[in-house]
């Protein structure tokens, strides 16, 4: 699938929170996740593992019976993922539990998801280094469903940013591909 650029609106980029910033990658600019951290301030970014050549997001997840980690794309919009295990027999709607990997702290919360035809309820939850500002991911497996909630910036930017979806769920451009 190709990069889908999609604009940010200027009023966010005047008032880009702590823990986002932007790069430029083929001569277009995208926001990209640089800091995020679990309920009692246990940053959730890894270093030792990058995606696009950003850091990525470590979560640690149960799906059904199975658990390990997952690194997530920081890319906002992209859906890139790695696991530390292979998910086995994953039902149909399957939903994560989320936490951090190092104190076991849920990272979930009752949200329903905005992305049309998704019913689920339930989203992880990732804090923005102001403590009032929010990432949200739908717990849904394969669903693209993100959102985040900036303090002080209008219901309606933080909308347009949430609606950005750089590559579709689980596709990635090839130009981007990694080699570990």
């Amino acid at each position: 699938m190709e990069l889908q650029h999609k604009e940010i609106p200027l009023e966010f980029l005047r008032r880009l929170p702590d823990g986002i910033k932007i790069v430029k990658r083929h001569g277009q600019e995208f926001m990209v996740v640089e800091q995020v951290s679990g309920p009692h301030g246990e940053s959730l970014m890894s270093d030792a593992v990058q995606i696009h050549s950003e850091p990525s997001i470590r979560l640690g997840v149960r799906i059904g019976d199975q658990q390990g980690l997952i690194f997530v794309d920081a890319f906002w919009g992209g859906h890139a993922k790695l696991y530390s295990f292979l998910p086995q027999s994953v039902v149909a709607n399957a939903e994560v539990d989320a936490f951090v990997p190092e104190s076991g702290a849920s990272l979930m919360v009752e949200r329903g998801c905005d992305v049309e035809g998704c019913t689920c309820g339930r989203a992880i939850m990732l804090a923005l280094p102001d403590g009032k500002s929010r990432v949200y991911v739908c717990a849904r497996l394969g669903c693209p469903g993100h959102a985040i909630e900036i303090a002080d910036l209008p219901e309606d930017v933080s909308q347009q940013i949430s609606s950005i979806n750089f590559f579709g769920a689980g596709t990635q451009d090839e130009e981007w591909v990694d080699v570990f």
